[in-house]
């Protein structure tokens, strides 16, 4: 990854922010559906897989993240998680709760874990 790369512009920034929050937005919407035991509405997964799939092409561009790197290779097991999800619901609950806290540990680990093996 080239630490010397320029971050990113105010309005690609401002892209990233929306995009999160769009995500945030698919996650809590599925969460609420598990917890509640209903049906998770597909809905949901296409607005988490959409917002990601975006949020993992800026992480590209900007060099954050790289698909040879355990981030980047989790963020392709995310994606592919919530197609999962979208195409079988039934499955939402346990692939929720394992992405969610796999997901956070990945993201706040230490640099030299997350960006392994570089």
């Amino acid at each position: 990854m080239d630490t010397n790369r320029k971050r990113d512009s105010a309005t690609e920034r401002w892209l990233a922010v929306l995009l999160r929050s769009l995500h945030l937005a698919g996650v809590v919407w599925v969460g609420a559906a598990v917890v509640a035991g209903s049906d998770v509405h597909r809905g949901a997964a296409v607005l988490m897989l959409i917002s990601g799939l975006l949020m993992a092409a800026l992480d590209l561009r900007a060099g954050r993240i790289a698909v040879g790197e355990l981030a980047g290779a989790f963020v392709v097991v995310k994606l592919a998680g919530v197609v999962w999800m979208a195409l079988d619901p039934r499955q939402a609950p346990w692939l929720f709760w394992t992405l969610l806290v796999a997901s956070s540990v990945v993201s706040h680990a230490p640099k030299g874990f997350r960006h392994w093996p570089n």
